[in-house]
């Protein structure tokens, strides 16, 4: 790929509301196609917001009634807010668009990151993202006293965190041991181009996830560099190294065509 321009449109007190995000999004989209700018990855910080996808659910959404804004990329729903790092990629690729091979990159670059920041980090088969993988089941502790053969999370698909107190709600994964999300990616591919990308946890207020069920995921929890790593962890200290490992990643990269 050619060179990648990098565009900080906001942070902290200059956060960039959602939609007024989406919309230079759409813009650097079109630009894109028309081969008008080249490849743009903008990064910021969003004020509070949840935004679901397209495959959200109504059960997943927050039960007291919160505004959720409804997006065209892929996923579920999930928040963004002070403390993330939100990043969108517009990029052309060959078409038909190899989807899965361009999240794996994204993946790539985040797991390089976080290891700079001495944090092993992972994929899950079959879930998007960057994850903090927990102890085995049999090593976790036990929730409310109870044996885990009593987690009702075992043998109730319905369960609902948001209902059964602080010690199921997906802030607390790491207390339990649990695989836990640093980093969400959702995308969306019009015309060869891509929108939408990742945000990854550094400092944020983690128990807004609790309102909702984070990417539909309701056996697992999520967690930040800063929950990780015992200290702070702002997100003017890990922009410049998740910028450096995107170049790096994307720049080198040589997209192909997904096979049909």
């Amino acid at each position: 790929m050619s060179e990648l321009r990098f565009v900080h449109l906001g942070f902290g007190t200059d956060a960039v509301e959602y939609q007024e995000a989406w919309q230079e999004q759409r813009r650097v989209h079109a630009a894109r196609f028309a081969d008008e700018l080249p490849d743009t990855c903008l990064l910021l910080e969003h004020p509070a917001v949840y935004t679901a996808g397209r495959r959200t659910e109504d059960s997943e959404r927050p039960l007291d009634g919160t505004p959720v804004i409804d997006v065209d990329r892929g996923g579920k729903i999930t928040w963004h807010g002070p403390g993330q790092l939100v990043g969108y990629p517009i990029l052309k690729l060959p078409r038909p668009v190899d989807v899965i091979a361009h999240v794996r990159r994204l993946e790539e670059a985040l797991i390089r990151a976080c290891a700079d920041f001495g944090l092993e980090t992972t994929r899950i088969e079959g879930r998007s993202g960057v994850w903090v993988l927990g102890d085995p089941v049999a090593d976790r502790p036990a929730l409310g006293g109870l044996s885990l053969d009593f987690d009702p999370r075992l043998t109730d698909e319905e369960f609902d965190a948001r209902l059964n107190g602080p010690e199921y709600a997906p802030s607390n994964a790491g207390q339990r041991r649990e695989d836990r999300k640093l980093a969400a990616i959702g995308i969306r591919i019009a015309k060869g181009v891509t929108m939408h990308g990742f945000s990854l946890n550094c400092d944020p207020d983690n128990t807004w996830f609790d309102r909702i069920v984070p990417c539909g995921i309701r056996d697992a929890g999520v967690t930040s560099l800063s929950n990780e790593l015992g200290r702070r962890v702002p997100v003017a200290e890990v922009l410049p190294v998740v910028e450096k490992h995107l170049r790096e990643i994307l720049e080198s990269a040589e997209p192909l065509p997904r096979a049909v």
